[in-house]
């Protein structure tokens, strides 16, 4: 029973935040809504800890599902590369759930509570789906599933805001999937196929055809709009300032993230390295637009008055950093771009995790709402203060780490302008973040700033951040672990095939 449990895992990881959702909606009650989130999103974590393992020592693991055989059925594939990206996901799921109580409460109308939970589940369901599928259309389907409860999130937000920004976030993502839709209508057209590895292989013979370039342009579009990669970035800024703080910690996490893997995964994997990096320029569109993000997306947080729409201008300019790593398209670029994508995620989630401590006793995000902040609550002021560092790039963090590979990555490409610019851009975060670190700091609090609640945040809400924070400095003095994973999925990669 227990082989069989095991051989279930790869579907499992993914049915059970499916059916949970709806039998957080029967329970109806805030708590018990609670208690089957929090035993979901655990499991989940425990499922996807162990395929990592097991894609580790076989290198990968390969689920048929209903037992039709690929490339005619549905094929779930975990191997190096997306292991790492579902360990993430479920990871900072499971995080979630602990910091989820009380911050829903504070900022959600108790009658509506239980529904945050059972969208944040079926968010969860899609991101883990579009991570570990096989199969091009269903990609685009948990993609739809992530992205329209993702759209219903953001407008529970506490202010009026939320609405627009969730529409504003719709039209954009509706767009994005229509993208990737047509342009995995164009491959099957050309192929007759859905299961990437199948494609891989019944593509090169049409791949000197306008419907398969156009296919390519089609996706990496739809995906990198979905990504917020610049300059398809517009929908980011209002959605993670105007949602529910947990949201912003969980979506900021792991969304793009996601969808950053799904543009590489089509890239390296279907469409393959010499096509789009050799044939087609996609390289050297995808490094210009990177070092754009990079500046401009830096410069627009300098000059953010809320802390919440400044984190999220900073990480429009850290998936710059993470396109950057991957379009260098050499083993060491893929898995500079890998770590970063890893290492931000914990390190945004974090940060914002300690904004939404702050915003559960002020109700407000602004940096001078925050004045002051650093001596009423020093747990949680030191919590940002370590993320901010880490984001800067502080050695002994998670986001040296991140810089240093890719760093040594652009230097091992001869890309040197792309290095004075990132430079720069770590230069610019060092402004940007000592603006919210000086206002908890070494500003009084104001007079007439409302307080909702007194003393630190509750105990779910301190866990959640301050073991995103442990894992930032963990892998800031010992890299060598996710280093390794990371060495492994990009040599994967540049092999082809899924």
């Amino acid at each position: 029973m227990i082989t069989h449990f095991f051989n279930q895992m790869p579907a499992l990881v993914v049915v059970v935040p499916m059916l949970a959702a709806p039998l957080v909606v029967l329970a109806h009650r805030q708590w018990a809504a609670w208690l089957i989130f929090v035993g979901a999103c655990w499991a989940i974590f425990g499922m996807a800890f162990l395929l990592f393992v097991e894609a580790k020592i076989a290198g990968q693991v390969s689920y048929a599902v209903g037992g039709w055989a690929p490339p005619f059925g549905i094929q779930l594939v975990i191997d190096p590369f997306n292991a790492l990206v579902l360990l993430l996901v479920t990871g900072v799921a499971a995080l979630t759930s602990l910091y989820a109580r009380a911050s829903i409460a504070a900022e959600i109308v108790a009658e509506r509570g239980y529904l945050v939970y059972a969208l944040l589940l079926l968010c969860i369901a899609g991101l883990v789906g579009i991570t570990i599928t096989g199969d091009a259309f269903n990609l685009f389907v948990f993609l739809e599933i992530s992205s329209l409860s993702s759209y219903a999130l953001i407008a529970m937000g506490p202010k009026r805001r939320a609405l627009l920004s969730a529409f504003q976030y719709l039209i954009m993502g509706t767009v994005g999937g229509t993208f990737l839709l047509i342009g995995i209508g164009l491959v099957f057209m050309m192929t007759g196929t859905l299961n990437m590895a199948d494609l891989a292989s019944r593509l090169p013979p049409v791949a000197d055809t306008h419907t398969v370039q156009a296919a390519l342009a089609f996706i990496v579009v739809g995906l990198s709009l979905k990504a917020a990669l610049f300059p398809l970035h517009v929908w980011l800024p209002n959605a993670y300032t105007y949602a529910p703080s947990v949201v912003s910690a969980f979506i900021s996490a792991t969304a793009t993230k996601v969808a950053v893997y799904a543009v590489f995964r089509f890239v390296f994997t279907v469409f393959g390295v010499d096509y789009a990096f050799g044939t087609l320029p996609l390289g050297e569109v995808l490094l210009v637009l990177s070092a754009i993000a990079m500046i401009a997306a830096s410069l627009a947080a300098i000059f953010q008055t809320d802390v919440k729409r400044l984190l999220a201008w900073s990480s429009i300019a850290q998936m710059g950093y993470i396109v950057a790593g991957f379009a260098l398209a050499t083993p060491d670029g893929i898995s500079a771009g890998l770590v970063h994508l890893l290492n931000h995620g914990l390190i945004k989630g974090a940060l914002f995790m300690a904004v939404g401590a702050l915003f559960w006793r002020l109700r407000g995000s602004s940096i001078n709402d925050l004045a002051g902040m650093g001596r009423a609550m020093p747990v949680t002021s030191a919590a940002f203060v370590v993320g901010g560092l880490s984001l800067i790039g502080v050695p002994a963090t998670a986001g040296f780490i991140s810089k240093w590979v890719l760093l040594s990555a652009l230097f091992e490409a001869h890309r040197y302008l792309l290095v004075a610019m990132l430079l720069l851009a770590s230069l610019l975060s060092i402004i940007y973040v000592g603006r919210v670190i000086e206002a908890l700091y070494f500003r009084a609090r104001p007079d007439d700033v409302t307080e909702h609640a007194h003393g630190e945040a509750p105990l779910g809400m301190q866990l959640a951040t301050w073991a995103l924070i442990a894992a930032n400095i963990a892998i800031g003095l010992h890299a060598t672990p996710e280093l390794g994973a990371a060495q492994r999925a990009a040599a994967g990669l540049m092999g082809g095939g899924t």
